[in-house]
């Protein structure tokens, strides 16, 4: 279990005593940092349009890539430059497959450079959420948790490690705003197989690669890497992590799954970690 996990079980009854102008307080003081994370990420992006989706240009791509974009995009829309991602679902906050908690979630993302801000409240008690802000931009990733956004339980940014593991993120989810795996957004296409293929994305000195796998139709059903960082009582270790995709949805234009489920494959056993469904999606395409 993540350490900052332990210590969040452990403390969140006492803060839950708290009163309510103090759990208030550390609301809005949560809700003006987030903002904040999600201007920065905003100003970061290339200004003005980004492009549009060129169907004529697939074929250059690996067959169950093309299909894919053929099924999920539209030829001649425009590219997405940022994207708001609302989020509802449960989140396991053990080493077992039965602690699992309530949450939503807020997550921007931008495209040209890659980044996201995950703003998330997780229920751990009656009336007591823990706030977790996680977040990648300029080649950093970055872990902020606090017990009803007055505690601090975690604070990390820049380990290599976490910058690795925030981008593999970011390419994972990048199917909720599908244009973001274009090779005019950097992500370069590898064949594995009929059904299958390597998707690699570099950003700041930081690249990472994951499996990304389709089934007959173009759908995206699963993406899998044998060796994701994973945080365990203070260090990182590498182990297999794979997101799965079920229901998709036309959303402006394009096909994006509905629901998925998220999980770390260890050596003695699989430990899901996130259920979720996506609830609203709202694109900027620029300029």
């Amino acid at each position: 279990m993540p350490t900052w996990l332990k210590i969040t079980l452990g403390v969140v009854g006492i803060v839950a005593a708290g009163t309510a102008a103090a759990l208030w307080a550390g609301s809005a003081r949560w809700q003006r940092a987030t903002g904040q994370a999600v201007d920065s990420l905003l100003q970061a992006t290339l200004q003005g349009g980004i492009g549009a989706v060129d169907f004529a240009t697939l074929d250059q791509l690996p067959p169950p890539v093309a299909a894919y974009f053929r099924f999920a995009l539209t030829d001649g829309q425009p590219l997405v430059k940022s994207a708001r991602i609302t989020s509802t679902g449960q989140f396991n906050t053990g080493e077992s497959a039965g602690s699992w908690a309530p949450f939503e979630a807020v997550q921007v993302f931008t495209s040209q450079p890659p980044g996201f801000i995950w703003n998330a409240a997780i229920r751990m008690a009656p009336l007591m959420d823990v706030r977790v802000r996680d977040g990648y931009e300029g080649g950093r990733g970055s872990m902020f948790g606090a017990i009803a956004g007055i505690m601090p339980v975690i604070d990390q940014s820049g380990a290599p490690e976490l910058n690795a593991g925030a981008l593999i993120r970011y390419l994972a989810e990048a199917v909720w705003l599908p244009t973001a795996l274009l090779p005019a957004n950097g992500v370069v296409w590898t064949p594995i197989n009929e059904r299958a293929a390597l998707a690699t994305l570099s950003d700041s000195g930081v690249t990472v690669s994951l499996e990304f796998h389709f089934d007959d139709a173009g759908r995206l059903t699963r993406i899998y890497t044998p060796a994701r960082p994973r945080e365990v009582n203070g260090a990182y270790e590498m182990a297999a992590w794979e997101a799965r995709f079920e229901r998709y949805e036309a959303r402006d234009g394009m096909q994006i799954p509905v629901e998925a489920i998220v999980e770390w494959q260890l050596p003695d056993k699989t430990l899901p970690y996130w259920k979720g469904r996506i609830v609203e999606t709202e694109y900027d395409f620029g300029p």
